[in-house]
C-alpha cells in the first residue's frame, strides 16, 4: 500500500523524523559519554576506596603490633604488598643521619643522595622519578628498575625518616602513589610516636626512676622466670648496701646522696655481664643477679672488682672530693639451696656481716 497524501506532508514527515533521528543519535552519544565519566568516576572512587581501606588496615595492624620490635620491617612488607613494587625501603634519622632500618634489598646498593633526587630527601621533599634508559638504574644502584619514589616522615613538623619504592615499569608512581604512602609515612610516624611513647611507660613500670636500672618487682619477675626455665641452674645473688649513706646524707645533702647511688648503679652495671641483673632492692640497698654460676671464686673476683672500683670513685661536690664505699654479700642457689627466700635471706646475712666487719668489704657463704 502506498503512501498518501501530499508531496508536502511526505517532506514534511521525513524532515520530522531526521530531526527526530538526529536528536535521538544526540542523546545516545550524550548518554555514552555521562555513562563513561560515571564510569570513570565509579573507578576512581573504587580506586580511593580501597587506598583508604588499606589505610585503615594498615593502621590497625600498626596499633595492634605498637610494642613489636620488627614494626617498621612489617609495615615495609604491607607496602611492598598492597602496591605490587619491587623494592620498598624504610630509613629513619639517628643522630641527624638517615639510617637504613627495613628492606627487601639483598646485596645491591642504592644511592639515596643521587643527583635526580638527592636534594628533595635532604629537604624532606616528595619525589616521583622515570627514566626509560638503564643507565639511570645503574647509577643509583639498581638493574632493571625505572621508576622511584621517595616520600618522608614526618612527625608534628620534624622530618624524621624517609621512604623510597622502587618498580621496574617506567612512569608507574603518580601523585596518587605520593598520597598513598604519605598516609602510610604518617602511620609510621604515629606508630614510633605511640612506641616511644609505650617503651616509657613499659620502662618506668619495670626500672628505678633515679638509678636506671630494674626495680624490685621486675627483677624478681626475671629470677623467678629463670628458675621455671632452668631449675637446676646455679647462679649467684649480690646484696649491696652504699656505707655510712644516711651520714653522708645528713653531711652533704640529698643530692649527693642520689649523685652517689647513681654512679655505685652505673658502676654495678657497667662491670656485670648481658645474661647478669641488676635492681635497686630498697632505699640504698642494690641486688645483683650473677648467671650460670660453675666457680664460686669468679664470682667472687667478679664481685671485688666491683667493690674496688666504688671505693676508687670520687664524687664531685660543691668543688669537695668525695669517695664512696659499699658492702656485699654473696649467696649462691645451687645443689645445697635451691630455695630463693633462702638464698635472698642468706645474702642479707653475708652483707650485714661486711658492715660488722668494718665495711668495704665482700663476704660470700
Amino acid at each position: 500500500m502506498g503512501y498518501e497524501g501530499t508531496v508536502e506532508e511526505y517532506e514534511l514527515r521525513a524532515s520530522s523524523y531526521e530531526e527526530l533521528k538526529k536528536e535521538f543519535e544526540n542523546y545516545k552519544r550524550f548518554t555514552n559519554s555521562t555513562m563513561e565519566i560515571i564510569t570513570k568516576k565509579n573507578l576512581m572512587l573504587e580506586k580511593k576506596l580501597d587506598s583508604i581501606s588499606n589505610i585503615v588496615e594498615i593502621s590497625k595492624y600498626i596499633n595492634s603490633n605498637i610494642s613489636n620490635d620488627n614494626l617498621i620491617p612489617m609495615i615495609n612488607d604491607m607496602i611492598i604488598g598492597i602496591l605490587g613494587v619491587t623494592y620498598s625501603s624504610i630509613y629513619l634519622k639517628e643522630d641527624d643521619k638517615l639510617q637504613l632500618k627495613a628492606t627487601n634489598i639483598t646485596n645491591e646498593g642504592f644511592d639515596i643522595y643521587h643527583k635526580e633526587y638527592g636534594s628533595k630527601i635532604e629537604n624532606g621533599e616528595p619525589f616521583v622519578v622515570s627514566c626509560e634508559q638503564d643507565s639511570f638504574c645503574k647509577s643509583c644502584g639498581r638493574i632493571n628498575i625505572h621508576s622511584v619514589i621517595g616520600v618522608p616522615v614526618v612527625l608534628g613538623q620534624k622530618y624524621i625518616g624517609y621512604i623510597i619504592v622502587e618498580h621496574g615499569i617506567q612512569d608507574f608512581f603518580s601523585n596518587d602513589h605520593i598520597k598513598f604512602i604519605t598516609s602510610i609515612a604518617n602511620q609510621i610516624a604515629i606508630a614510633l610516636e605511640n612506641s616511644m611513647l609505650y617503651k616509657k611507660v613499659k620502662e618506668s613500670s619495670i626500672k628505678d626512676s633515679l638509678l636506671k636500672i630494674y626495680n624490685r618487682g621486675y627483677f624478681f619477675e626475671l629470677v623467678e622466670d629463670k628458675i621455671k626455665k632452668s631449675p637446676h641452674k646455679n647462679f649467684a645473688i649480690v646484696m649491696v648496701d652504699a656505707d655510712d649513706f644516711k651520714k653522708a646524707n645528713d653531711v652533704y645533702g640529698h643530692q649527693f646522696g642520689d649523685e652517689a647511688l647513681c654512679q655505685i648503679a652505673k658502676i654495678i652495671s657497667e662491670n656485670i655481664d648481658k645474661s647478669d641483673i641488676v635492681a635497686r632492692y630498697g632505699g640504698e640497698e642494690i641486688i645483683i643477679y650473677i648467671d650460670d654460676v660453675h666457680d664460686r671464686d669468679m664470682v667472687f673476683d667478679k664481685v671485688e672488682n666491683i667493690r674496688k672500683k666504688i671505693s676508687d670513685n670520687i664524687i664531685c661536690n660543691n668543688n669537695n672530693e668525695i669517695g664512696v664505699t659499699a658492702s656485699f654479700g654473696i649467696s649462691y642457689y645451687d645443689e645445697e639451696r635451691r630455695d630463693l627466700k633462702e638464698v635472698l635471706k642468706l645474702a642479707d646475712l653475708m652483707m650485714y656481716s661486711a658492715k660488722n666487719s668494718g665495711k668495704n668489704v665482700v663476704i660470700s657463704v
